[in-house]
């Protein structure tokens, strides 16, 4: 029988009762008896399974992309579709509003807002396409009702709030189409906070407007995301905010010094504010990897013919591009990581901070997926290695849904917004 979101919730928000103790002294993994647990990949299909960041809405709109057809990342350097969550065992998560940054200015702000509607748009429109197998979410209780249902759970995050330019009165209208997560930065400094990979540090962590954002999160009952935000934009919002945040796809600096990676000290704030960090699987924010000179050199090639903003350029660009990347991978592969060393990332922040504040968000399609979990048929292999490094069934329970559960149930149950039905269609 599936471990519904409900009991998950209740563990991971009693277990949370006094999380500076969580903390600093997490509870000692108690594996079960060998003669009492189920197999593994039966184990983990009974488990609700949520990923907190999945980039395919990016591929929607992509010619060659069919989500209810299953593809083949060694084929097509795809990670997610309808098929391989069946067979992964994947019930859905936070599906990701993504814009790249621009400039700071009116008219970037307007081409980046009609970007960012048209991919929540195109969510919705995969969620209406595909009725019979996947549901909007715009609450815990929806993603309990839809899970126990059989659907797939498909909640709308933001990643870079760059669209909403300056007129925060935006974010109501991207939470009346779903909107449930909001994270303010990504990869450069914006009008909101700092970047963890932007040397400049604008803001010295949220500026103003960004802690304008926080409060209005807040007030519509939104969870605040906190991954791509340098260290003390991190702490701004730990806090400023009303309700524990998000990492939705981050590391550990314990294991791999990197700056999108987070610190122990920052990591036990989290902790000890109710928060949850989410552990990707983006090989290079996992360790060293370098890739050979002729590998740099294409890859240079590439970015000079056809730009970065990969999201941005048309169909038949993106298609130009994916075939010169194939060309050049099949010459010159990437370096990859390894499923072990992401595991190592995870039981690191597990025995850090407790399994009452991890999960998972592996970057799907975004740049996730390491050599032995290449896509998302593997995830009942995290499963396993939890159950063999001694976590019992409910702290992968909450490991997988129950954490990121009890942070929606706490931004709703603060919500002061007059909104009278939260998810304006249903």
């Amino acid at each position: 029988m599936r471990l519904t979101l409900t009991s998950m919730a209740v563990l991971a928000f009693s277990a949370c009762g006094s999380p500076a103790e969580d903390a600093s002294v997490p509870s000692a993994p108690a594996p079960d008896s060998a003669e009492t647990q189920p197999a593994p990949d039966s184990l983990h299909q009974s488990f609700t399974v949520f990923d907190s960041h999945l980039d395919i809405p990016a591929m929607f709109h992509t010619a060659d992309y069919d989500f209810g057809e299953r593809g083949s990342f060694e084929e097509d350097g795809t990670q997610v579709d309808l098929p391989r969550m069946n067979e992964g065992g994947l019930d859905g998560g936070f599906w990701v509003i993504y814009t790249s940054q621009g400039p700071l200015n009116d008219k970037a702000y307007q081409a980046a807002r009609k970007h960012a509607l048209q991919r929540q748009l195109a969510i919705r429109e995969l969620a209406a396409k595909y009725s019979d197998d996947v549901e909007l979410a715009f609450t815990a209780s929806d993603a309990e009702r839809i899970a126990e249902s059989g659907k797939k759970v498909v909640f709308q995050s933001m990643e870079n709030s760059y669209p909403l330019g300056t007129d925060l009165s935006m974010l109501e209208v991207f939470y009346n189409g779903g909107l449930r997560m909001v994270g303010p930065v990504h990869f450069r400094d914006n009008q909101f906070a700092d970047s963890a990979t932007d040397i400049s540090a604008t803001h010295d962590g949220l500026s103003p407007l960004g802690e304008e954002l926080i409060r209005e999160a807040n007030r519509l009952g939104m969870i605040i995301d906190g991954s791509h935000a340098s260290d003390k934009a991190v702490e701004d919002m730990i806090a400023l905010s009303a309700t524990p945040i998000i990492l939705s796809h981050s590391g550990p600096d314990g294991v791999y010094e990197h700056p999108r990676n987070v610190p122990d000290d920052v990591l036990i704030k989290l902790a000890e504010s109710g928060g949850v960090i989410q552990i990707n699987a983006l090989g290079s924010y996992l360790e060293e990897l370098t890739p050979s000179p002729e590998r740099a050199a294409g890859l240079q090639a590439i970015a000079d013919k056809f730009g970065t903003d990969y999201a941005s350029m048309p169909p038949e660009v993106q298609a130009e591009v994916r075939a010169a990347r194939d060309a050049l991978n099949a010459e010159h592969p990437a370096p990859r990581s390894t499923f072990e060393k992401f595991m190592e990332h995870m039981l690191y922040t597990l025995e850090l901070i407790g399994p009452e504040h991890v999960g998972m968000g592996a970057d799907w399609d975004g740049g996730g997926g390491v050599d032995g979990m290449s896509d998302i048929t593997h995830l009942p292999k995290v499963t396993a290695a939890l159950l063999e490094a001694g976590y019992s069934e409910e702290d992968i329970a909450n490991i997988w849904s129950g954490n990121m559960m009890r942070l929606m149930q706490a931004a709703e149950d603060a919500r002061t917004a007059d909104i009278t039905s939260p998810g304006t269609v249903n």
